[in-house]
Parts: C-alpha cells; structure tokens; sequence
C-alpha cells in the first residue's frame, strides 16, 4: 500500500538506511519543517519526508524483516507526521527519535498481530498435541526477554538509547548515526559502548 498525502504526488520509499551526504542533520531544521508542515506547508514536507523516510524504513525494515511490509508501514508512518505535526512536542524529544517511535511502533503492531493469529493456531495444536507444549513454552520465554530489553532500553541515557535504536533497530552504521544526530563520530561510539555495557549489566542482574 503506497500512502498518498492530501493534494501531493505519491512517494516513493526508498531503500532502507538514510542517504548520508555528509551535511550534519540538525535538529532545529527538522523542528522547522515539522512546524510548517503542521500549517499544511507540503512544499516543508516533501524536505522533511526526504530527510526522514529513509530512517523510518529502515527501522520498519528491522522490526518486520519483510520488505513489502515495510514499505507499507513507512508509508503510513509518513503520513501520520503529516497528519500529526500539529501534535509534534520538542520538549519530549527530536523530531528524528519521535519519526523512528512511530515507525516502531508500528511496526512492532503488525507483528503483534501476526503473533497473535499464530499463537490461536499453536494454541489448537497444543490441545491436539502436548509435546508441542514445550516449544510454546521456549518460545514464550523469548517474547518475555525481548520485552526485558525494551524495557531496560527506557533506563539509558536519551543519547545512549537514541544511538542504540538507530544503530540496531534502524540498522544504520556509526557513520550515519552521527550524521543523523550531528554529533561526533567518536561520541556515537561511546554512546553505544556504554549504552551496551549498561544493558549487559541490568540484564545480568536481573538473571
């Protein structure tokens, strides 16, 4: 499904992980565009799809691992930011970090979704089979830790986890990390160091 804005020409999604130019990516532009765009500017918001659309697949891309679905969920994550940029709050974060929080998000749905249809049919084979009782177990015990990690992700820093989400969620590179974010290569890495060092040791603690 290729979203299509009001009175605008359809997008095309581009391939997923942003296109670094090597211009740092600032965050007060963005909250520019997004502020225009809110006052229906679409002329601020074909800059700010070129600017974000390639971060948004790429998290859709890692979450979903498919992608025809990911296109589709970026596309509809585009169009959400031009629907909501009234409702956009700097105080709660960058525009780049609330763009990815809603491309995860959304992502995260659809597998819910599908999860959730595959776990009725498991369910009807656990009653008709109980050694297949095991495997639901194991993999409950998967979904659990997975939840354990997104959680312990809330307890970095906004930069540690900023960097962590673009880097293993969006799949980007530490280059483009901070290229995204206009911040030194050598402080990304950092972020990420300590970011993975931190979640280790929680996790550890919590075993």
């Amino acid at each position: 499904m290729n979203a299509t804005l009001p009175n605008s020409p359809a997008r095309e999604t581009p391939h997923p992980g942003p296109t670094v130019t090597g211009r740092p990516d600032r965050g007060a532009d963005l909250r520019a565009l997004v502020a225009l765009v809110a006052r229906g500017e679409e002329a601020a918001f074909d800059q700010l799809y070129d600017r974000l659309a390639g971060p948004v697949l790429g998290m859709a891309g890692r979450v979903l691992r498919d992608p025809a679905q990911s296109e589709e969920v970026a596309q509809e994550v585009m169009l959400e930011l031009w629907r909501s940029a009234g409702r956009y709050r700097p105080e709660r974060g960058t525009v780049l970090s609330w763009a990815l929080t809603i491309a995860h998000r959304r992502a995260v749905d659809r597998v819910r979704a599908a999860q959730a249809a595959y776990d009725r049919d498991w369910l009807d084979a656990v009653r008709s089979y109980a050694p297949v009782f095991d495997e639901v177990a194991e993999q409950v015990e998967l979904r659990l830790d997975q939840e354990r990690v997104r959680r312990l992700l809330g307890s970095l820093t906004k930069g540690q986890r900023e960097s962590l989400t673009l880097a293993y969620y969006g799949g980007c590179t530490q280059a483009q990390i901070a290229a995204l974010l206009g911040t030194p290569l050598g402080t990304v890495k950092t972020r990420i160091r300590d970011g993975l060092i931190r979640l280790r040791d929680q996790l550890a603690v919590e075993s």
